[in-house]
This record gives structure tokens, sequence and C-alpha cells, in this order.
């Protein structure tokens, strides 16, 4: 470990992290762990009662009872800049309402901060009068901006031309192996009768934006030309029985073919994934609602496996089409359909896919490397 050379110490404040669950926690946990210099703290939301660690200090960042809610983010945040020697830099894990909290701080304390946007909190954040006016003025303040994907740098841009030379954009990334179980596949496989069977694997919190319900839509014309195929949904979430109503109402030949495991553990998920022929998630934009990037395709990637994306969102940052997967129009269940059926019936062009995709994550996506680059982003 090293210090930074101008002595700065780097605080995110965020809403998620361990053990939240998501894809934004499992991204901040990220930072604390790779972190290539020794002064990184985290400044956590607490609503579980947890004790601080040597890294995150667990604080009630938000109030049900007082208004604004995010004055306690701006007394905790306060507090630890009081603490603090050296320069600080704070990064913010969400514009609203953390950036509000940082933005009037600022006013008061000498200090910079860089914002964190993903996709949907800046979608959020800009979506009315009031929301816009406080959002453009926490950006315009801001040392840095950093994007998880290219879409939501360019909507920034777009947003205001002004904020283009803070803009960087960087990745999300994840371990770049990974731990195969072959007992467990095959137990997962006898005990829902997948022998001899392809299977199309979605994986994920069920909800509106992942396309499964186009997916089980889609089942119709897939079962005709790839009668061997079954569709495994792993996760819960808000659609959990809206989708199960959709399969319901499919023919009974159909339904068999759809099954819902529910929630599952992070040591079945690689086993799902090691399991499954395809992988398949095409998320779709609703009403600004969109996929931010999407870590589970390289996890899917890792396993060695092809994935379908809906093209949409951040997602062409993590599946280049016939690079490593398979983009299609999210919004039309047929051409999901003509999609999946075209890697069933293509060993090659599944093996293919699922190779690139695996050396793509291996040396691109590395989640120390990436956050590394996070780093450089900060201090330039």
């Amino acid at each position: 470990m090293k210090k930074s050379q101008d002595n700065t110490n780097f605080l995110l404040i965020t809403l998620e992290y361990p053990p939240i669950k998501g894809g934004i926690a499992t991204l901040y946990k990220n930072y604390a762990d790779y972190w290539p210099d020794d002064n990184f703290t985290v400044l956590a939301n607490n609503s579980l009662g947890l004790k601080d660690s040597d890294k995150v200090k667990f604080r009630r960042l938000l109030s049900d009872k007082i208004r604004p809610r995010w004055l306690p983010a701006f007394f905790a945040l306060r507090a630890e800049i009081k603490k603090s020697k050296g320069n600080i830099h704070i990064i913010v894990g969400q514009i609203l309402p953390l950036g509000i909290a940082t933005y009037f701080l600022s006013k008061f304390l000498k200090f910079k901060y860089s914002v964190i946007l993903h996709g949907l909190d800046f979608s959020l954040a800009t979506g009315d009068a009031r929301k816009k006016k406080i959002t453009e003025k926490i950006l315009k303040n801001a040392e840095k901006i950093i994007c998880s994907n290219s879409y939501t740098a360019n909507s920034v841009k777009v947003f205001s031309e002004y904020l283009t030379p803070k803009i960087g954009t960087v990745n999300p990334g994840i371990e770049s192996s990974f731990v195969r179980n072959p007992s467990r596949v095959e137990e997962l496989r006898a005990k829902h009768g997948l022998q001899n069977k392809m299977v199309l694997l979605s994986l994920g919190r069920l909800t509106k934006r992942k396309g499964v319900d186009m997916d089980i839509k889609a089942m119709n014309e897939i079962s005709g030309s790839a009668e061997n195929l079954v569709y495994v949904i792993a996760g819960a979430g808000p659609e959990a029985d809206d989708l199960k109503k959709i399969a319901a109402a499919l023919p009974e030949e159909i339904k068999k073919k759809i099954i819902f495991l529910g929630q599952i553990t992070d040591d079945d998920k690689w086993a799902w994934l090691e399991l499954c022929d395809i992988f398949i998630m095409p998320s779709r934009n609703i009403n600004g609602d969109y996929e931010g990037f999407g870590i589970v395709y390289l996890e899917a990637n890792l396993a060695g496996k092809p994935v379908i994306a809906g093209d949409s969102g951040g997602v062409r940052d993590a599946v280049i089409n016939n690079i490593n997967g398979l983009l299609v129009n999210p919004e039309n269940a047929q051409e999901i359909a003509a999609v999946v059926i075209k890697l069933a019936s293509d060993a090659k062009l599944r093996q293919d896919l699922g190779s690139q995709g695996k050396r793509r994550v291996v040396e691109n996506f590395n989640a120390k490397k990436l956050v590394e680059k996070l780093y450089r982003e900060l201090i330039c």
C-alpha cells in the first residue's frame, strides 16, 4: 500500500454497501478492497445496527422523521471531515440525496468531492425541474464525475456541455477467476431433470427492466425450434408473481420447460452459470430505469458462456455484439426467440462467444485494475 503524494484522504459516502446486496454495493466494496492508497475509508448508511470495521464506518445517513432526510448525512460527513488530517476528497456514492449534503457542506468547509453515476440514479436526479437544478449545482462544483458506463457519460454531456471536461468512464470489474464445483453442478442437473437438456439461464433481481417477461413470451417460438431447451430463472424480486402468471398462461408443454428457482446462494449462482449453455438478460429502458452495466454478463462470460443482452442503457460496455454475446431489441419477443434459436443450434458460435468473453473479462475487467484506474482519474 502507498499513500497519496499530496496527503489526500479519500472518503466514500454511500447508502449501499455490504451486507446490502447488489451491484453498487459490490462495486463499493471493491473500492475498499483494492484502493491503492492507504488513506481510504467508507462512510456507509447504517440501518441494521452494524459495527465499524477498519475501513468502514456505519452511520445513519438518512432519517424518516426529519426533513430534509439527508440532514444526518450532512452532520456525519462534517464530523468525518473535521477529524481528517490533511486534504480530503469525498467520493459521493449517490448523487441524490448524498450529493446534496456534500454540496452544501462544501460551502462551509474546504474539501474536494467527486460524484459516481451509474444510470438510474442520474435519470432520477434529472426527473423534474427542482431535482435538475440541484443536480446541476452538485455536478458543476464536483472535481470529477465518474460514470460506470459510456451511455451515462453521454447523458451527462447532453445534460450540460460545461461538465464534459470533468467526466470519466470507469466500468465495474469482477474477480477474474472462480472455483468450479462439478459435483454441485451435477446435483442441480439431476434435481431439476436437466440431463441432456440445453439450459437457457436468467439470473438476477426480478424487476421489470430485466426483460424476463419477454423471454417467457418468446418461449412459444423457441420451444418449437429448440425442443430440448429449458429456461431456468434464478432470483427474486417484485416481478416474480407476475412472471409466474405469464408462464402459467402458456400451453402445458411449454410451461413445463420454465423453472423458477427463487433466490439462490452465491455458490449456486456459479454452479448454475457453469451448468447453463446460454445466459440471457434482455434488459430494456423503462422511463429512465435502465441497466447501468450488467456485472452478471461478465460473470457468465467468466464461466465461458455466451450471453444474450438487451441493446439498451449501459449494456454495450459489458456486451459487444458478436464478440462475447449477441445484442437484441429487448422490446421484440420474436427477435429474442430468433437469437436464442440461433445460439441453441450453433455449438461453435456458443463456444466462440463464450471463450472470447472469458478472455475479455480476464484482460479488461479485473476489479483491482479498474479500481486503480478510478484512483488515477481522481488524482489527475
